[in-house]
């Protein structure tokens, strides 16, 4: 006989679908006690929910930067171009920024995630 989770018991998952009820009706928390909410976003923080990070198409240095270095993180540089994209394909980086990478000199040197960020951002003819 099936009674829903294995975990628990079928009055604590009774229990549970009662309290999300209210949230998956309504469609925003319901909560009367604030501290309950997840925080909202900052002014300052990157945007997460945009999608991949596209240095090709106008994505800021410090979002492009932010990327590269939550993915690459410490211990990848000094590297080149070729390098960096294999660790990036590997981390399952999205493919925009993979491409961006891949299209470097492939003799190019990088030594810090500033000094690549910077390289793909920076705009054709400035």
């Amino acid at each position: 006989m099936q009674r829903g989770s294995d975990r628990l018991s079928r009055h604590r998952d009774d229990e549970m679908k009662h309290e999300l009820q209210g949230l998956l009706r309504s469609g925003h928390p319901t909560r009367s006690e604030e501290w309950h909410d997840p925080e909202p976003t900052a002014e300052d923080d990157p945007e997460v929910w945009g999608g991949p990070v596209a240095p090709d198409q106008g994505a800021p240095l410090e979002t492009v930067r932010l990327e590269l270095a939550r993915i690459l993180g410490r211990s990848s540089f000094p590297a080149t171009s070729v390098e960096l994209a294999r660790t990036l394909r590997r981390k399952n980086a999205p493919d925009t920024l993979v491409e961006a990478v891949e299209r470097r000199p492939r003799r190019e040197s990088y030594a810090t995630v500033q000094e690549l960020a910077r390289t793909l951002t920076r705009r054709e003819g400035a």
